[in-house]
């Protein structure tokens, strides 16, 4: 076992466990992702040996030469933008798609997927015009179109923000993620419990407003070349 990505791991849990605390919220409300992409199978083995079974992969490609290479028994999840015509492998190797930003991309899950396929809809609530995701106001149609798919299940909602080097900047999009989840429960009906937001820097204002998905990579991994 690595010992030095088991300090690291330890480091990020208790970050964790601290802010859940200050939230009045229980520390399995929030599950650690740990992201895994550039990185190598063997760092995964040693995430693994620590015992981490939830990993993140940013693309597609990478992840499908990764994965079989990887310990069995872990969880794959797609974090990173999916082209549509990569959908049918992403439903291979993905349990989840974090990062689902269209209805066309949630028809070709629909029609790959070989069983049930959870998701998140990936929405920028900055605008900024950079940075992938539907609008707000596209967000309730997208849901209805999927209760009536069979396969795909939308689970919640995820954002990336503008990268601040102050976590509190952050703060009013993940605040807007929630009240956009908050509301389009309401308008839909339909259940998203979760809320796939915050980073290593600033996972502990994530969970304040609310995220049940954390997705750490450098403060497990690293840096990255």
């Amino acid at each position: 076992m690595n010992e030095t990505f088991l300090a690291r791991l330890e480091q990020v849990e208790q970050r964790i466990a601290a802010a859940c605390k200050k939230a009045g919220r229980p520390r399995d409300s929030v599950r650690l992702l740990a992201v895994s992409k550039t990185k190598p199978p063997e760092a995964v083995r040693e995430a693994a040996d620590c015992g981490l079974r939830l990993f993140g992969e940013n693309r597609v490609q990478e992840a499908q030469s990764k994965i079989p290479m990887c310990p069995n028994g872990l969880e794959w999840h797609l974090i990173g933008h999916l082209q549509t015509n990569k959908a049918k492998i992403a439903a291979q190797y993905f349990q989840m798609v974090h990062s689902v930003d269209s209805l066309k991309l949630l028809q070709a899950l629909e029609s790959h997927a070989g069983t049930t396929l959870p998701v998140l809809l990936q929405v920028n609530v900055s605008g900024e015009s950079a940075k992938f995701g539907m609008k707000p106001d596209e967000v309730a149609c997208v849901i209805e179109a999927a209760n009536q798919m069979q396969k795909v299940e939308v689970h919640g909602l995820m954002t990336m923000p503008p990268f601040s080097p102050d976590p509190e900047k952050t703060r009013v999009h993940f605040s807007a993620l929630r009240q956009l989840r908050d509301h389009l429960q309401d308008e839909t009906g339909t259940p998203l419990p979760e809320l796939s937001m915050g980073m290593s820097h600033d996972l502990e204002v994530a969970i304040q407003e609310g995220s049940t998905w954390v997705r750490i990579g450098t403060d497990l991994f690293g840096g990255r070349s």
